[in-house]
This record gives structure tokens, C-alpha cells and sequence, in this order.
């Protein structure tokens, strides 16, 4: 399908347990090992959707301000 991995996180038990409690791991332990890597998928996807961006200018209307 041509569709990058832009990383992949280990079936650690502690990830389910967290989130569960409502505790998301990047919050619990910001600077561990997992919380790195959901930040390296992080910084991947946005660097994608930057690079999918588009000239959306266009698709604005024109607005004229005149002074009566």
C-alpha cells in the first residue's frame, strides 16, 4: 500500500493499565522510553502532514474594503 511506518511501540502491559486509569504514559513518565517514542511518532506525522500541506489560498474569496 506505500504507506510509511512512522514508528512502532512495544506491547507493554503498563501502556493499557495507564491509559485505562486515564493516565496516558507520555503524562505518567514523560521522559521514559515509551513516552519517547509516541513523541518520535509524533514529531514523523507532523513532519508528513507539513509536507502534504497546500496552497489554499485560492479557495478564499476575494474581500475589497472601500471607503464610501
Amino acid at each position: 500500500y506505500d504507506v510509511p511506518v512512522l514508528g512502532a511501540l512495544p506491547l507493554d502491559i503498563h501502556i493499557r493499565q495507564q491509559a485505562d486509569g486515564g493516565k496516558p504514559t507520555v503524562a505518567v513518565e514523560p521522559n521514559g522510553q515509551i513516552a519517547s517514542l509516541y513523541k518520535e511518532i509524533a514529531r514523523k506525522t507532523a513532519v508528513r502532514i507539513a509536507e502534504m500541506a497546500k496552497d489554499m489560498s485560492g479557495k478564499f474569496p476575494s474581500i475589497v474594503v472601500q471607503n464610501t
